[in-house]
């Protein structure tokens, strides 16, 4: 059983940076066929896909976000990082980790998400 655990600050001020991190465990973030995303849902609001990152370390973003994002990894821990640059009060929402099954083109397993609000 794969299971994805997201953990960060639950508040943020304003133009400072973010970083959460998705610990995962049952399966290894450098099997082939599976790409490592990040989805948020902002309050009252639907998913947004954030980006990706692959079995080979290859990251892909949403274009809309591609400036202020980035992903990295940790091999050793298992476990993958998205940063994000100034943010505002409109980058508050319900973040998620997740699995993407390449063969499937579908997601296959999500963390529990984790609440980030952007505040002074």
């Amino acid at each position: 059983q794969v299971r994805l655990q997201e953990s960060g600050p639950g508040l943020v001020k304003p133009s400072q940076a973010l970083s959460l991190t998705c610990t995962v465990s049952g399966g290894s973030i450098t099997t082939n066929n599976y790409y490592w995303s990040w989805i948020r849902q902002p309050p009252g609001k639907g998913l947004e896909w954030i980006g990706y990152i692959d079995y080979s370390g290859t990251t892909n973003h949403s274009p809309s976000l591609e400036s202020r994002t980035s992903i990295s990894r940790d091999t050793s821990k298992n476990q993958f990082t998205l940063h994000m640059s100034a943010v505002t009060p409109e980058d508050t929402a319900v973040f998620y980790c997740a699995r993407i099954r390449r063969d499937w083109a579908a997601y296959d397993y999500w963390g529990q998400g984790t609440q980030v609000a952007v505040s002074s």
